[in-house]
């Protein structure tokens, strides 16, 4: 049976690995003054040997040769590369993540080794586990018998619950360089003698992206034809990628404002097979040397290009400014995340294209979409109820409008025929009157009448009263009792600097007096006056003989709505 080549040629010693020196050199330290800890945590992308070096480090301490362990070759280094020595146990965690599979577990760990110094326990895929079965392999993890060594492997540790982490030592795998990829790659195609160019290594060692099982599995496909020579086209065309020249054509078109001849670009590179996802990340990757060609004299190494082609691509460069490339590295990104998990993803492709070559397209779709114009605000004109004169204001037109109060104006209207004189203070008020007002109150007081007076004796009592019930209209400062003051107290006068209120009673009096600041403030913000509140009992006709306290409690029962009892 074929064994694939990331299994075929699996490294078995230290020595052998590729790249990780950082725990290459924890790791073999351990082992010679054999101070390996109890439980570890190896953390890291696919492919970068977290596995692989769990079995080395199992082999290291049960390794029967008496330096430079592991050595490989002996026999319980042979049986735990085989898969057959009894005292390294592998688990998926995948698939054996409840609880049940952790007792189980804990079970089998405090039996002894069967034959070698130490018993080790590999937990792939550790981040699987569910949360009572982490929380059930604390204990054991924490403490373990002094001859067992665990060694959790995860991909994604931030899921695992903090307290493991705290029980292990963590050790972090590093993607590999594309150099190390290349070389090891070299070296097994040198022996399984395949011809393989540098150009196809490298672009292998590119998509990879630091995993050396991806880099190995790229190449057994493309040594899966039979052909012993490789070629970068090979390579280009096992991927779904186009060639660079393609993509350097297709960005003159884009720059140029040329859609169609870009569309057409596009088709032909797919229906040679290309992936439309692996297109736009390719575009993306030309668009970024263009950008790192402006400030790097010599990218040749850093953009693994050619010499001749660092040129074609510095010359493009030059012909573009950064602000283009920027736009351009962006928008292809974003299609690019969500061609990721589109079934379409040659439209966002073809999308893509447009709005870097017809920028007007874009710039249209977003837009904001252009509301129809609101209805006119409506002019109120405010004038009292009764016939009584009135002193006449300033001939200022100061147009202050309140929306929805009068039937909408004509569009062709003038402008003069909208404006209505209205003092500037009145609009405060005009909301809270009661809906079965009839009238608006207008506090002429704010001319001074040719008279000299300052009291506004020209507004009508209707006025004053309509302005004192909407002083109470949704307010909750003065609670139950503004019942009483609505309807045992009255505006008597109202001047500039003064506001006279009559009262029934020496009890609303009081009441008055204790919210003077109150009131004070609400008529303010009804009329935009702000005065002074005085209070005077009021003698008229229905009061000047004094009333029975039963008679006064029945007219507080009848404004409150409840029946009062006077005690004898």
């Amino acid at each position: 049976m074929h064994t694939v080549l990331y299994r075929a040629y699996r490294p078995d010693t230290f020595t052998e690995i590729l790249g990780q020196e950082h725990i290459v050199r924890i790791l073999t330290n351990q082992i010679e003054t054999d101070t390996v800890g109890h439980a570890y945590l190896f953390c890291g992308t696919r492919g970068t040997g977290k596995t692989t070096i769990a079995r080395i480090l199992a082999k290291g301490v049960n390794c029967l040769a008496e330096t430079a362990r592991p050595c490989g070759v002996c026999e319980n280094c042979a049986a735990i590369r085989d898969g057959v020595f009894i005292d390294v146990i592998e688990i998926d965690a995948a698939s054996n993540n409840g609880v049940d599979n952790i007792r189980e577990l804990r079970e089998s760990v405090m039996y002894p080794p069967a034959v070698g110094r130490k018993k080790i326990y590999i937990i792939d895929e550790a981040h699987m586990l569910s949360t009572s079965a982490c929380n059930a392999l604390l204990k054991t993890l924490e403490e373990p018998p002094e001859s067992v060594i665990f060694i959790l492997a995860t991909t994604e540790p931030r899921k695992l619950l903090i307290t493991v982490h705290s029980r292990c030592v963590r050790l972090d795998f590093k993607r590999v360089s594309e150099e190390l990829l290349i070389s090891g790659m070299e070296r097994i195609c040198a022996e399984i003698g395949a011809r393989v160019s540098a150009a196809a290594l490298k672009l292998i060692a590119v998509n990879a992206d630091g995993s050396v099982r991806d880099g190995l599995s790229i190449l057994e496909q493309c040594l899966a034809g039979g052909e012993k020579e490789v070629s970068r086209e090979d390579v280009l065309a096992l991927l779904g990628s186009s060639d660079s020249e393609v993509f350097a054509t297709l960005t003159e078109h884009v720059t140029g404002g040329r859609v169609d001849e870009a569309l057409m670009l596009l088709d032909t590179a797919l229906a040679d097979g290309n992936d439309a996802r692996q297109f736009m990340k390719d575009w993306l990757a030309h668009y970024r040397n263009l950008m790192i060609t402006k400030f790097i004299r010599h990218p040749e190494d850093m953009l693994n290009l050619s010499s001749e082609n660092a040129d074609r691509v510095r010359a493009q460069s030059e012909t573009l400014s950064l602000a283009e490339i920027n736009r351009a590295i962006m928008d292809i990104a974003e299609m690019a995340a969500e061609a990721k998990l589109s079934t379409q993803p040659r439209i966002l492709a073809e999308l893509c294209i447009v709005n870097l070559a017809a920028p007007e397209a874009k710039a249209k779709s977003n837009a904001p979409v252009a509301k129809a114009p609101e209805k006119a605000p409506k002019a109120v004109e405010i004038t009292p109820k009764s016939n009584a004169p009135s002193a006449k204001a300033p001939d200022t037109k100061a147009p202050e409008q309140v929306p929805d109060e009068a039937p909408e104006q004509a569009p062709d209207a003038p402008p003069e025929q909208v404006s209505r004189e209205v003092p500037e203070q009145v609009p405060d008020a005009v909301p809270d009157v009661p809906a079965t007002e009839e009238t608006v109150i207008t506090p002429e007081e704010t001319s001074e009448p040719e008279s000299g007076d300052k009291s506004n004796t020209d507004v009508s009592a209707a006025d004053h009263d309509a302005l004192w019930a909407s002083l109470f209209q949704g307010e909750d400062g003065l609670k139950g009792s503004q019942i009483v003051l609505r309807t045992g107290a009255r505006i008597s006068s109202l001047s500039d600097t003064e506001c006279v209120i009559a009262v029934q009673s020496g009890a609303i009096m009081d009441l008055v007096e204790k919210n003077k600041a109150l009131i004070e403030s609400l008529l303010e913000n009804r009329s935009g006056l702000s005065v002074a509140i005085r209070c005077i009992e009021e003698k008229t006709e229905n009061n000047s003989a004094a009333k029975s306290v039963e008679e006064l409690a029945a007219e507080l029962g009848d404004a409150l709505g409840i029946h009062i009892e006077i005690e004898e």
